[in-house]
This record gives structure tokens, C-alpha cells and sequence, in this order.
């Protein structure tokens, strides 16, 4: 006999887990006190609940298994759903356990009481109650099962506060193995024939094939064979972008949300769009509107690994239900067609206004630096291996514009575009792979929204550089406003009044940098990448009028 706490963390083990994200709760003290006297997973505490639900999220795209987090009951839940709505959206695999209150309690409105099924009907693959002592194993073995198979995504196990106490002779529920769909013979003939046939293909490459690269490193590799030998344009989505090196000559330029009109106007040529491992939301899509929905203006092949996903929105004229990697060799075992070259031209095109794009040019702005700069700078600094972080804002279109990411660096944000991810992203990125850069691009609002995660690096001994602009409003609020209603002003309802970072920073036990002007860009990122023990805290008093890397504002109606 064993008690359920015991054979929980059994489970845990045997499940590959050896850290978990937690702000400690009442509710689930049962477990976390085992978990501290056995000290084989590390339980990193901190700050918020979101902060360690982000955190938990980043800590899945990072290792081939779930993240996991641990929170108590009704509020601390509450806190953490933000992080859970973006693993759903970002079909990222998370395991979240949820205290719950005593069973003889239930239905009585006890403290913090909820019914989890109804809450979290919406945001997670399946919520999974732990009632029974017998069950606690198996419903591990589940969750992790159900959070990484088809479309990834959360998970959720609630346990109630007495169980963890009880005793159980239940056996240990061992991983399962995990289930991969292949392409049928028939279909990668039929792709190989459009492929063969198509002057002008896009390729568009997405969230399930990064969820293969990290089971299998060969993914990203044979996608760049495949474009090579085939002649084909890769165009990664959105805030995917390490998916493929973007100074190869193959690169077709990046299908975020709002691409440029100089080159989405290019990619609409396109005679074939063959969609790899991408959902196809609304934000690569640009509004629905390309491919349009619900019927594609011209040819469209959709490989994910959900059948549920393929048609649930756009009308594919081919749907292949299974790994994207797997196509990927199917192709390249298929071998190129004789005449591939034909597309040398289409590609070398969309390369080039991908490149006019990526260069490094800006102007100069009266308000204060022009973030282009600040990002152009860290640019230069960046290892081959760095994590790069974003939290959600238009200060993220700088990075996607001017940094070239490589296949052997990392990107981590919320695609849904949830503020207060990028720094618990940084914080999971420096333990999950120490000694490694980690560079996190957070604008004011999620600074102070969730850069307080900052205190977790340093309790843990990580060390993020973490680059502020601090414009001193919510900039892509005021953009959308500036955008819908010209005529109107709106900056009151936008500005946002801020403490001096780097002495915020120094109080944590932080480096403390303040960028002022274009002359300390150099001197002052240079500083922050040669600081290897600690984080840091980089202050950019940045423009406001620049409101993105590819608009400002003109007139008077953001006073």
C-alpha cells in the first residue's frame, strides 16, 4: 500500500517530469510536501499563478513532454487560466494540477470551491477529476497522453484535498506510447503531383511541425532539404519563425499577422499554398482573407495532425491527417521532380523583398529612440543557440522584422498574444537550458504585468536579459484606435505612468541598464550580454509616435 500523494509523484517521475511550476497552495499541500522530502523534481515557485502557467507552457515547447504547473484551487486557478487559453490557442502540451476542495464538501459552496469542468470547458482538451484513490495513476498516464497527441494541448487533473492522504494498492500506470499518424501513400502521390505541377507554391510551416523538431531534430533539417532539392519558398508563421533560417535563399518571407503589402501582394501569385504543421488562424491567414475562408481562392493542402482541425474552417483541396514531418520524408523519399527549377524565379523573388524587408534601416523619431535601433543592436549579439522571448505587443513586429532567426535558435511567445508570457517564457528557457543566452522583448505594460517573474531567475540562479520599451502606454491599444477612429484622440485612455526599470531591476538583485538615446545603444547592449551571472534589466525609453515597425502616427490625435 501506498498513499495517492506517494504514487503521484511515482507517476510524475515516470513520466519524465523533473520540474514543476507552482505558486503553494493550501489545497494541494498533501503533494507538495511529498514532493519537497523526496527531491528528485525540482518545484519552482513562483510568483503568480500565471506567471506559472507561462512558464509551464515554454517549459513544453522546450522538452519532448508536457509542461506542468500547480495551483490551488479557485482563485489561484483563476490566475493561471490566461496561461492555460494560450497552450489551447498555441496547441501547446500542459499538464495543470488543481487542488480542490475536500470531497465531502462537494456542491456546497465550500471556500474556493468550483466545478473545473464547467470552467475549463472551453480552454482544455479534457479536465480529468480524481475522486478515487485507484484513479490517481491512471489519470496521470491520461493527461499526458490527451495533452500530446492529435492537436496538443492543456490538460487538467483536479484533486481534492483529502485524497492525497489516502491509501492505495493501485499499480503505477506506466507512460503511454505516443500514437503518430502517417500520410497515406495515396495522398503524398496526389501532393506530389500538385507540387510537381505548381509554378508558384507557397509553403507554409507551423506550430505542429516545431512540436515534431522536438521529438525529432531531423524535422527542421529535412524541411530545408525538401525546399532545396524541390525548389520550393518555406515561409514560416506566426511567431514561428525559427523554423527556417532566414537568410536562406529559400525563404519566402514570414506569414505573421499583418504581413507588408510589398510582399503579401507577392505571396497572393501563389498558384498552390501547402500548409505544414499550421493551423491556419485568422492572424496568418491576415483576417480569413488569405487563403480566404471557408473556400481557399485557389488550391489549398492542409497537413495537421487532427482530422477534427482539417475542414473545421477552410475547404482544403487535399487534407493529410498526421505528422507533418512524416510528409516531409514521404516527399523527399518520392524524390524532386526533373523540372523544379522552374520555380527558381518565384522563389528568388520572394526571397528578395523578404530581405529588402529584413535589412536594417529606420528613422529617426522625436519622442525617443526608434526601437528598430535597440533591436537591431541585440541582433548583433545573439548566439547561434540564444532563446529569444516576446511578450504580446507592436513592439514584437521589431524582432519579427529585424532579426534573422536561424533553425538552431529558439522562439518563445504566446501566439494568441497573451501579455505577461514573455519574462515566466524567459525564466523556464534559463533553467531548462542554463548557461544558454535568453533575451526576453517586453514592453512596459508586461513589464509590470508579469515581469516580476524576474524574481523567480534570480531565486533559481537563471539569468535573462530582459529588453524594455518603455513608450509609456499600451502602444498596440493606441495603434488600434489610431486606426479605427482617426479622428478622435485617445492617448488618455493609453498612457501609462512608469518607475525608472533599472532601479526596478537593481531591486531585485538584477542588472541595471538605462538606454536614454541612439548614443548608449551600442555601450549599453554590449554591457548587458557581457553580465553572464545575473539577469538583466535593460530600461528603452522608446518612441511612442513610432508605433510599430512599420507605421508611426501623423497628426495630433494621440495627445
Amino acid at each position: 500500500m501506498t498513499t495517492v500523494a506517494h504514487l503521484l509523484a511515482d507517476s510524475l517521475e515516470a513520466h519524465d517530469v523533473d520540474q514543476i511550476y507552482c505558486v503553494p497552495g493550501e489545497s494541494y499541500v498533501g503533494l507538495t510536501s511529498v514532493l519537497s522530502a523526496r527531491n528528485t523534481i525540482k518545484m519552482v515557485v513562483c510568483r503568480h499563478e500565471a506567471g506559472a502557467g507561462f512558464s509551464a507552457v515554454a517549459d513544453g515547447r522546450l522538452r519532448a513532454r508536457s509542461g506542468v504547473c500547480m495551483v490551488s484551487r479557485g482563485p489561484g486557478l483563476s490566475n493561471a487560466m490566461v496561461a492555460i487559453h494560450s497552450a489551447f490557442h498555441d496547441a501547446t502540451p500542459l499538464i495543470i494540477l488543481v487542488g480542490q476542495v475536500e470531497r465531502k464538501d462537494f456542491g456546497r459552496g465550500a471556500l474556493q470551491e468550483q466545478n473545473y469542468s464547467r470552467l475549463l470547458s472551453d480552454i482544455t482538451k479534457l479536465v480529468i477529476e480524481v475522486n478515487e484513490p485507484e484513479q490517481a495513476s491512471e489519470a496521470i498516464a491520461r493527461a499526458f497522453h490527451v495533452a500530446e497527441s492529435g492537436t496538443q494541448g492543456p490538460v487538467a487533473v483536479i484533486l481534492p484535498e483529502d485524497i492525497f492522504d489516502e491509501e492505495t494498492d493501485a499499480e503505477l500506470n506506466q507512460p503511454r506510447p505516443r500514437a503518430l499518424s502517417g500520410p497515406r501513400p495515396q495522398d503524398l502521390d496526389r501532393l506530389a503531383d500538385m507540387l510537381a505541377k505548381s509554378e508558384r507554391p507557397l509553403i507554409v510551416v507551423g506550430g505542429a511541425l516545431l512540436a515534431d523538431s522536438v521529438y525529432d531534430k531531423s524535422a527542421l533539417s529535412d524541411l530545408t532539404k525538401l525546399a532545396e532539392t524541390w525548389m520550393l519558398p518555406v515561409n514560416p508563421t506566426h511567431r514561428r519563425p525559427q523554423l527556417f533560417d532566414a537568410r536562406h535563399p529559400n525563404y519566402g518571407g514570414y506569414m505573421g499577422i499583418r504581413v507588408p503589402p510589398a510582399l503579401i501582394s507577392e505571396m497572393k501569385r501563389a498558384d498552390l499554398m501547402v500548409s505544414i504543421g499550421e493551423r491556419i488562424t485568422d492572424s496568418v491567414s491576415q483576417s480569413y482573407t488569405f487563403p480566404e475562408a471557408p473556400q481557399p481562392q485557389l488550391p489549398l493542402v492542409h497537413v495537421w495532425p487532427d482530422p477534427n482541425e482539417i475542414g473545421r474552417v477552410f475547404r482544403p483541396t487535399l487534407g493529410i491527417s498526421c505528422s507533418p514531418h512524416e510528409v516531409i520524408k514521404g516527399l523527399l523519399a518520392r524524390g524532386a521532380p526533373a523540372d523544379a527549377a522552374k520555380r527558381t524565379d518565384w522563389v528568388a523573388g520572394l526571397h528578395a523583398r523578404h530581405r529588402a524587408l529584413l535589412e536594417k534601416k529606420w528613422e529617426p523619431t522625436p519622442d525617443g529612440i526608434n526601437f528598430a535601433a535597440i533591436v537591431c543592436e541585440v541582433d548583433k549579439h545573439l548566439a547561434d543557440d540564444a532563446v529569444i522571448t516576446t511578450d504580446a505587443g507592436n513592439f514584437g513586429s521589431y524582432v519579427h522584422r529585424y532579426i534573422g532567426f536561424k533553425q538552431t535558435q529558439t522562439f518563445l511567445s504566446s501566439i494568441v498574444g497573451a501579455m505577461g508570457s514573455g519574462m515566466p517564457m524567459a525564466v523556464a528557457a534559463t533553467l531548462r537550458r542554463p548557461g544558454q543566452q535568453v533575451v526576453c522583448f517586453i514592453g512596459d505594460g508586461g513589464a509590470l504585468m508579469m515581469g516580476n517573474e524576474i524574481a523567480t531567475a534570480c531565486q533559481y540562479g537563471g539569468a535573462p536579459i530582459m529588453i524594455i520599451s518603455d513608450n509609456s502606454m499600451y502602444g498596440t491599444i493606441g495603434m488600434h484606435s489610431y486606426v479605427r477612429y482617426p479622428e478622435r484622440k485617445f492617448m488618455d485612455a493609453m498612457k501609462l505612468t512608469n518607475p525608472d526599470f533599472a532601479a526596478w531591476g537593481r531591486a531585485f538583485g538584477c542588472e541595471g541598464i538605462t538606454i536614454r538615446d541612439e548614443a548608449d545603444i551600442a555601450p549599453g547592449i554590449a554591457a548587458a550580454f557581457a553580465v553572464r551571472t545575473k539577469p538583466v534589466v535593460v530600461h528603452c525609453l522608446t518612441s511612442a509616435i513610432q508605433m510599430s515597425a512599420w507605421r508611426r502616427y501623423a497628426g495630433e490625435q494621440m495627445l
